[in-house]
């Protein structure tokens, strides 16, 4: 009998936040977002690969999303084995293989499971079950890919064809296929040996490398040469920059996988997204008798199958005499599309950024370590925020050229600093910070504090700050 090893979850956790626009956006994709229920794809993809058999995971992110990543993990009880950071997005080649590197510094031959961090599926523990099956091929130096049996003829997924089968439940991988035109999709939804590509592997780190030595060279020099740099920060690792901007851009399996010899396929017959449209979220969500899927600030009357969703309470969103409709509505931004061409929405955003519009890439509310804020009025010379501090957190402690700011404090208890004052401020009471006033504000409660901030001056950009003392180990010009 093989030896049991326990298998190290790494999420990736970037992604260019287009295919749910405006939902999802650069500044915040769609894995951080509650799209299906009470957590986000992110959390789920996390809670799915706990328990026996399975370590804490090890994530792979970007530096705008770490702390992001931190409060989620934290919310929902989970514990990473570290957080990589990326310097700036390659695609998941690389990012996969500085997991399978990092890993493999302390057990080459520890059992990696790559998984993206926004797919849903709604039976975790039958996805483990598989998982588990295909542990057995990966001790044997295998790399495991699972196939997800298709319910349709789906020209959005990668499909896989699977061969015989080489020990239960395992079987050879004869080939990747690209996304298919609607006819082909048809005769491959029709073979029982064709499945949907799942995007996940399970190899031990060892593999994965050799994978890469003989595949995909040139990644591996690039990415040991970033990995032989990394710091730590705060608890984080960061992969060192310049060897990470020669590394090239390219998927793990146009890379790697599509070329490898040794790839098996394990079938998983439960139900599975990868959420990759506002359709897929349409297919996923509770409907009515008519089919529509709707939220508390929607109406649908006379509609047919369609989405409507409004992402704000203060707007009511009234679908008439809909049919196959998507409607997505946000306090900056609004999407209307037929579902079916609702992928296109990533040549929209495309558009809207060519324009200059901020709402091609940044929401309203701006997420930083200490909490969010979020810009309720911005005219030429004056911008209104609403401002929350998470309990025991701080902003760093900073001046302004350019701005002087008013704090009204409307929940909880603020401690501020202007130049050598300290004061404790608590709902109902103001300050003013003058113009190059060295200041900070802190949360030295145990509940969220809010204040309305207020900005006047000639230039309101958020890299106009001097920062002196920041916990949170940021430079100059950072934004927060």
């Amino acid at each position: 009998m093989l030896e049991k090893r326990t298998i190290t979850p790494i999420l990736l956790c970037g992604g260019s936040g287009t295919r749910l626009w405006p939902l999802s956006r650069k500044s915040f994709p769609k894995q951080f977002a509650e799209i299906l229920g009470g957590e986000s794809l992110f959390q789920a993809s996390a809670r799915r690969f706990t328990g026996e058999g399975f370590a804490d995971p090890l994530v792979v992110t970007g530096n705008d999303f770490r702390f992001i990543v931190t409060e989620q993990l934290e919310a929902c009880g989970i514990a990473p084995s570290g957080i990589l950071i990326e310097p700036d997005g390659r695609n998941t080649a690389p990012a996969a293989l500085a997991a399978a590197l990092h890993v493999a510094a302390s057990d080459p031959d520890a059992l990696m499971l790559l998984v993206p961090s926004d797919h849903a599926i709604a039976d975790p523990a039958a996805f483990r079950d598989a998982v588990l099956t295909g542990c057995s091929a990966a001790l044997e130096g295998k790399i495991v890919t699972f196939g997800i049996t298709p319910t349709r003829a789906e020209t959005g997924f990668g499909w896989l064809d699977a061969g015989a089968e080489t020990t239960p439940g395992v079987h050879r991988l004869n080939r990747f296929i690209e996304k298919p035109d609607p006819a082909l999709a048809e005769v491959l939804f029709s073979d029982p040996s064709k499945m949907w590509n799942s995007g996940a592997f399970l190899a031990a780190a060892s593999s994965f490398i050799s994978a890469y030595r003989t595949h995909a060279p040139d990644i591996l020099e690039s990415v040991e040469a970033a990995m032989a740099s990394v710091h730590s920060d705060l608890g984080f690792t960061r992969v060192g920059a310049e060897a990470w901007g020669r590394v090239r851009a390219e998927s793990i399996d146009y890379a790697v996988m599509e070329k490898a010899a040794n790839v098996s396929v394990v079938r998983f017959g439960g139900h599975w997204s990868d959420l990759g449209s506002w359709e897929s979220v349409w297919q996923e969500s509770p409907r009515d008798a008519d089919g529509n899927a709707t939220n508390q600030n929607t109406t649908a009357l006379n509609c047919e199958n369609s989405l409507l969703r409004s992402e704000n309470d203060e707007i009511e969103l009234v679908g008439i005499g809909l049919k196959n409709m998507v409607a997505i509505a946000m306090r900056d931004a609004v999407m209307v599309a037929d579902l079916s061409e609702s992928q296109n929405v990533k040549t929209a955003v495309a558009r809207l950024k060519d324009r200059g519009a901020k709402q091609a890439e940044q929401l309203r509310v701006d997420h930083r370590p200490w909490g969010w804020f979020e810009t309720l009025v911005l005219a030429e010379r004056f911008q209104v925020k609403r401002i929350h501090v998470h309990p025991g957190a701080a902003l760093s402690l900073q001046s302004h050229v350019n701005r002087s700011e008013h704090w009204i404090v409307v929940a909880g208890t603020a401690r501020i600093t202007v130049d050598k004052e300290v004061r404790l401020l608590t709902e109902n009471e103001s300050i003013y910070i003058p113009v190059g006033a060295v200041h900070r504000m802190e949360n030295p409660g145990k509940v969220p504090m809010v204040l309305i901030e207020v900005q006047t001056g000639s230039y309101l950009g958020e890299d106009d700050i001097i920062r002196y003392e920041d916990r949170y180990a940021r430079g100059q010009g950072a934004k927060g």
